[in-house]
């Protein structure tokens, strides 16, 4: 019989069910039939109101970078997570042991900050190995690190120290990267070919400008201000599911070569095919571009949680940070004019690349269920 395992994850950005999906699928390549695995968004699914329309909640305060940097500093440190989790389990404890009672699992996986304080504390009574993946990079937040997870695997050794700082015992915590499809690292189709393929120049710098899964950050605005000034590139938009910018942007008077669509699950084809990336500074985003070797352009980022993604993706020399739209297109321009530099960013972005993440969690996953089944001695 297959083992189940559950993952825990939450619509609250894009990352938590990629990432998750990105674990699943190694586990099945790596060992196909072995495992049941079965996602649960517990806030959506099972959280009574409000917690319940968080996702919902996520995408209006995110929009406000004052209110989200203020309540990520109120909250982080591991004694006010702590007095977090002890204010909010009361509220939550029966919704969390209806989840646990009505998705028996042989090993619960955390890919979301909320569980971590809730799931364990319910789980006191059923000895199920309980694992927490952080899929925040650097600057993570205290509610990731439970001293009641079996193991903690984290993207970064900056998120490990952190760990360590917040009390979390070392031998409990692992850097593996962070988990991307697995299409980003076995894609071998030349670079030429997939550009044939999509119906983009040969003999142009071509950009890729993203804004995640809902389009959200200043897309608009940066895609304006780049066809304004016209470098020498091509550019491609992804506006995600935002319908609205994709509509303003396929009728703008375009002044430069491009390409605007929306929602696409070929990111893996797009992003081997692109020369330069420009995006918010969200860790899956930027973990793909590291696989793609591609220098990146960081235009906005979440304070608090991505804030130190900027400084990572600068201290390894692998992308600038441009939160205007004119230092948008002074670097798109350097590095769209200037070749060496754009292959001395190309070759740093790669060697800060984990492309393997998703296949080692999948096995420490695996290692994890054959500790629990294994007898005693």
């Amino acid at each position: 019989m297959a083992q189940r395992i559950l993952f825990l994850f939450s619509d609250t950005g894009g990352g938590h069910r990629a990432s998750t999906n990105a674990i699943i699928e190694a586990l099945e390549e790596q060992c196909p039939g072995r495992f049941d695995a079965q996602m649960v968004d517990f806030l959506a699914d099972y959280a009574p109101p409000p917690l319940s329309r968080s996702s919902q909640i996520y995408r209006g305060v995110s929009r406000t970078k004052l209110i989200w940097a203020g309540s990520y500093r109120a909250s982080n440190g591991p004694r006010r997570s702590k007095a977090l989790n002890q204010v909010t389990y009361p509220y939550l404890s029966r919704s969390v042991k209806r989840l646990l009672a009505e998705n028996q699992a042989d090993l619960i996986v955390s890919v979301h900050p909320l569980a971590n304080g809730l799931i364990p504390r319910a789980m006191r009574r059923q000895p199920v190995p309980f694992v927490t993946v952080v899929t925040d990079m650097v600057t993570t937040h205290a509610t990731w690190y439970s001293p009641a997870a079996d193991l903690i695997l984290v993207p970064t050794v900056e998120a490990r120290n952190r760990g360590i700082r917040f009390g979390i015992d070392q031998a409990k915590l692992r850097v593996v990267g962070q988990p991307v499809a697995t299409s980003f690292a076995t894609l071998t189709t030349p670079k030429a070919q997939l550009r044939a393929e999509l119906g983009w120049p040969a003999d142009q710098v071509v950009v890729l400008l993203v804004g995640g899964g809902d389009g959200m950050g200043p897309l608009r605005r940066v895609t304006h201000a780049l066809n304004e000034a016209a470098p020498p590139i091509s550019l491609v938009v992804v506006a995600g599911r935002n319908e609205s910018v994709r509509r303003d942007l396929e009728g703008l008077n375009w002044r430069i070569p491009h390409q605007v669509c929306g929602f696409t699950d070929q990111m893996a084809r797009l992003m081997h095919a692109a020369d330069i990336f420009v995006t918010k500074a969200g860790p899956g985003s930027i973990s793909e571009a590291f696989i793609c070797g591609l220098p990146i352009v960081m235009y906005a980022c979440l304070p608090g949680q991505e804030t130190g993604n900027v400084d990572y993706v600068l201290d390894g020399q692998a992308g600038r940070w441009t939160p205007q739209s004119k230092a948008v297109v002074e670097a798109i321009t350097e590095l769209a004019t200037d070749a060496t530099v754009r292959a001395e960013m190309s070759a740093a972005s790669l060697a800060l690349a984990r492309p393997n993440a998703a296949r080692d969690i999948a096995r420490i996953l695996a290692e994890q269920l054959d500790q629990t089944e294994a007898p005693a001695s």
